[in-house]
């Protein structure tokens, strides 16, 4: 677990935060019914390597136990809780997608995901994707010098849950920056009080998965994609947070990231 308190490093760090961004905002107007995630992933490569000239971090990503990751993108759609792998899937109306990037940028890695709607999702849907928009919110919220990580998880955990929804446990938030993965493991349950204590210099991810149904999730044969194993819809934000002297800096900002809920006051 690295703090990064040298300016230069956060500016490289922020640098890369915000080009990871930058790839969500530009796939959003092609995020429509009728394309496949596989020729979205062909356009965010095109972007990231050719306008931005960043690296993708997940081409060929392999970690222990798993095979090589084929996209520039994650695509997981529905009851599709994280690491879809895109393909020849059609997005149709009503479907709700979430796509996740990390890119690398002067050896400093950029993560952040968002959800998109296929024309008019359904009321539970959009109610799920709010909700869980709004529980990185309130997690994100929690980040401070002397909190825990505890106090983010069970920030999210209390909100998921209040609203009927429930928490995936088997994949969580990580410390992030010259290595895509580090530790802390940022939970999105927990206790107050548990946990890890925040320091100025400390990167991570807060990235709340949220199923309206059960929890439980099961892993498909591709070796990467999660569904939600009763089928039900699932939901995904993730933004990269440092924690500061005196709270938090969301590093993944862009000019077309969704507004920020009213209770955040920055």
């Amino acid at each position: 677990m690295g703090l990064v308190t040298n300016n230069d490093d956060l500016d490289k760090m922020r640098a890369a935060c915000r080009d990871a961004a930058k790839v969500l905002d530009y796939i959003t107007p092609f995020v429509k019914a009728g394309v496949t995630t596989g020729e979205l992933d062909q356009l965010c490569l095109k972007y990231l390597t050719e306008v931005l000239q960043v690296t993708s971090a997940t081409v060929g990503y392999a970690p222990p136990g798993y095979p090589p990751f084929p996209g520039a993108i994650c695509t997981s759609i529905n009851h599709q809780v994280c690491h879809g792998v895109p393909g020849d899937r059609v997005l149709k109306n009503s479907d709700v997608l979430n796509i996740d990037v990390t890119i690398i940028k002067d050896g400093w890695f950029g993560d952040t995901s968002r959800m998109y709607y296929i024309g008019e999702p359904s009321i539970l849907a959009r109610r799920l994707t709010e909700t869980t928009y709004e529980c990185m919110w309130l997690g994100i919220n929690q980040v401070k010098p002397g909190n825990t990580l505890g106090d983010i998880g069970n920030a999210i955990q209390k909100h998921a849950e209040k609203a009927g929804f429930s928490v995936v446990r088997e994949f969580c938030g990580h410390g992030i920056g010259k290595k895509f993965h580090q530790e802390p493991q940022v939970l999105h349950y927990g206790k107050p009080g548990t946990g890890t204590k925040l320091e100025p210099g400390l990167i991570f991810t807060i990235e709340p998965m949220i199923n309206a149904g059960r929890r439980e999730i099961r892993q498909l044969a591709d070796g990467w994609t999660v569904v939600t194993r009763d089928h039900s819809l699932s939901a995904q934000w993730e933004h990269t947070i440092l924690v500061t002297e005196t709270g938090f800096e969301v590093m993944t900002v862009s000019d077309g990231m969704p507004a920020l809920p009213s209770f955040i006051l920055q």
